[in-house]
């Protein structure tokens, strides 16, 4: 998907990027009003994540939420399925949702469940929540892919910490061995996982090294920066390997009161709280 002009004509990057970020801002506040109303959800991870999927599905992304299952089209996997909120809210600014759907988020037989489910909604390639699953999906989908000649490139999302999760490290050997140039994944490395830090957890590090040594290019990426974001999704002909993007992130980022915390990997926000951060997103 693009934008487009009011002459119809190519926008500029900087025209690009600032669209880009005015729907990651609406995303943020969607994500966030679906967690207050429902009353669980997690917010932190809806937060990091919101410029990714801003960026690939107003930048990125060949999709058409008229035609969501067209062969051709590009795929994004959502793998960390836990961030749900941050991906309807981008569905529905897509518009393979209405917008009104997202007050049904997790409610009793909404279709928008905590973790996504692609016989439910329009524009999910894959249901994902139980870690580990979304990497051999995408690497699944990118080797058929290749086999077929198709043009359609795959992308998918992880979180940092569900890189602990040992089939990630055989789909990465896997992507390698079959020169897989037509995959990218994304790692929203925010560092913070459920109830700790990454490092303290189980240290992930050198992720740079790992995916090298497994026959990935690997780039580090600001995961906030619409414009190095796009720089890396560009696509290149001279490409022979998949793409491991580091992108480092800040959970909760956007919501003073959320950066960089633990405790809002889960956790419903306060109406003083839903105020404040609504009154800080409107300004980014």
């Amino acid at each position: 998907m693009t934008f487009q002009s009011a002459t119809n004509e190519a926008p500029a990057q900087e025209e690009i990027v600032a669209g880009i970020r005015a729907r990651a801002s609406a995303i943020r506040r969607d994500a966030l009003k679906m967690v207050f109303e429902a009353r669980q959800g997690h917010p932190g991870g809806d937060m990091s994540v919101a410029d990714i999927l801003a960026t690939l599905y107003f930048g990125v992304l060949r999709v058409d939420p008229k035609a969501p299952r067209a062969p051709g089209r590009d795929r994004l996997i959502l793998s960390k399925g836990h961030a749900s909120g941050a991906l309807y809210a981008t569905l529905a600014e897509a518009g393979f949702l209405p917008a009104e759907m997202l007050r049904t988020y997790m409610k009793p037989l909404s279709m928008l469940n905590g973790h996504p489910n692609r016989n439910y909604v329009p524009g999910v390639e894959a249901n994902t929540g139980p870690l580990g699953h979304g990497l051999p999906i995408a690497v699944g989908v990118a080797l058929a892919g290749k086999i077929d000649r198709a043009a359609y490139r795959v992308f998918v999302i992880t979180g940092d910490g569900e890189l602990q999760e040992g089939s990630n490290w055989e789909a990465a050997m896997a992507a390698g061995h079959h020169k897989l140039a037509n995959l990218t994944l994304i790692i929203d490395r925010n560092t913070l996982q459920q109830g700790a830090r990454v490092a303290e957890t189980n240290d992930v590090e050198p992720l740079l090294d790992k995916f090298r040594a497994f026959r990935w290019d690997v780039v580090d990426v600001d995961g906030h920066d619409p414009a190095a974001l796009l720089d890396a999704f560009a696509p290149r002909a001279d490409r022979t390997k998949p793409l491991c993007m580091i992108a480092h992130t800040v959970k909760g980022k956007g919501v003073s009161y959320m950066e960089d915390q633990v405790g809002w990997h889960h956790g419903v926000p306060t109406q003083a709280q839903l105020d404040q951060a609504m009154e800080e997103l409107s300004r980014t």
